[in-house]
């Protein structure tokens, strides 16, 4: 393991382990000491990562308050306060949006469907934009405090930058901003379609954020809506067991794709 001070990879692993089991090392160039975390995001968090993974994976997959999650850790032994557990998410959920939508990147299909939905930030409604793919995959998620030209052209931008694709078809609900929006980023080539009903897809689609959001009681910050919605989205594409919509599978194949998803989340916090 590399020096995190000096970068220099003359170093030795030292005898022992530090309190929660992380190996201890040695620099021979500047003579400093460090363990696996030193100069990581997790560095000084007295949790082991899988508690913390937990944590974080239970805020983002299931409807659970902060408060739930400290009650449910606290009987099996493990203390910790409902702030530290928004720590940990402001931490981990960044990191495994990013390393989502990196793994996802130029898989999305060509045709997209595109709609907007309202998330209560502050006390005030914010609109949350998302697209799918025609086979239901994520294509990017977007929070906007307005509903206009200007969000729509960003969100397309990020949706085009994010998948690394290039549309062929672009289904929206009609609103007066999708036109030119469209024909400014993505092209004029682009297929446009405004039908409230060939749109269904994605709006049955919004129902996975809507239920997770509504326990919550809103956001009270924007950027840790923003970051939540897309950790939750990003988590939430990743563990769908099916490849398409109405694609049947049974229950045990389901069973073992999740298991070895949720492992897969697990390593990718473990190489931060």
């Amino acid at each position: 393991m590399d020096c995190p001070h000096c970068h220099s990879s003359s170093t030795t692993e030292r005898e022992g382990r530090t309190a929660h089991g992380y190996r201890r090392f040695l620099c021979r160039e500047c003579g400093r000491r460090f363990n696996e975390r030193t100069g990581t995001t997790l560095n000084r968090v007295q949790v082991p990562t899988d508690i913390m993974f937990l944590v974080v994976f239970w805020r983002l997959r299931y409807k659970l308050s902060l408060r739930d999650i400290v009650e449910m850790f606290l009987i099996r032994g493990i203390v910790f306060t409902h702030e530290a557990v928004r720590d940990w998410e402001a931490r981990l959920a960044p990191l495994l949006a990013e390393g989502l939508c990196k793994r996802r990147a130029g898989e999305v299909g060509r045709c997209w469907h595109v709609d907007e939905t309202y998330l209560k930030v502050a006390g005030a409604w914010c609109y949350l934009y998302r697209a799918i793919g025609r086979d239901g995959n994520l294509v990017d998620v977007y929070l906007s405090e307005t509903r206009d030209m200007a969000a729509a052209k960003e969100f397309l931008r990020s949706a085009r930058s994010v998948t690394e694709v290039e549309p062929e078809q672009v289904t929206t609900d009609g609103h007066t901003s999708y036109p030119r929006a469209i024909t400014e980023e993505l092209g004029t080539g682009v297929d446009h379609r405004t039908s409230q009903y060939k749109n269904n897809v994605i709006e049955q689609n919004h129902r996975g954020i809507k239920g997770r959001y509504r326990p919550m009681r809103g956001f009270k910050n924007f950027d840790a809506a923003q970051r939540f919605c897309r950790a939750f989205d990003e988590v939430h594409n990743f563990l769908r067991p099916t490849s398409y919509i109405n694609q049947t599978l049974s229950l045990a194949r389901r069973r073992v794709i999740h298991v070895q998803r949720v492992a897969a989340l697990r390593d990718l916090i473990s190489a931060v």
